[in-house]
């Protein structure tokens, strides 16, 4: 019984932090079809949301199975991608700009699909 709690616990931790990185990229996306300063101010707001992100994926990692642990990796470096190239589209302008910015978004994307990757893989764990 007491497993069964704590596999709850982790898969509802799986799926909030996939949920606040969808919700990261959705940000990001919307911010992307901005103009200039726009997106310049929205990015500054979004790097505490990707932060928390990041946190939350590193204090997950430790307490799955490998196949969840590797797709959980995977996002994390991803998610640090996207801070990264986002760090990067603040200090530019032009066409640097706009290469950062289609990186912040795929590598979001990406991030999300890899934490949706781990969810999936968790699940057909416990149910085995």
């Amino acid at each position: 019984m007491h497993k069964r709690v704590n596999d709850s616990k982790v898969k509802d931790a799986l799926d909030h932090v996939r949920a606040d990185a969808q919700e990261l990229h959705a940000k990001i996306s919307d911010a992307a079809a901005k103009q200039g300063g726009a997106i310049k101010a929205d990015l500054e707001g979004l790097s505490q949301k990707a932060k928390t992100v990041r946190e939350s994926i590193k204090g997950s990692i430790g307490a799955q199975n490998e196949a969840t642990k590797k797709h959980l990796t995977e996002a994390l470096t991803h998610i640090e991608a996207t801070q990264k190239h986002a760090a990067e589209a603040l200090k530019s302008s032009g066409q640097a700009f706009q290469t950062s910015i289609r990186k912040v978004v795929a590598d979001a994307r990406v991030s999300v699909q890899k934490l949706s990757e781990a969810v999936a893989a968790k699940r057909s764990a416990a149910s085995i």
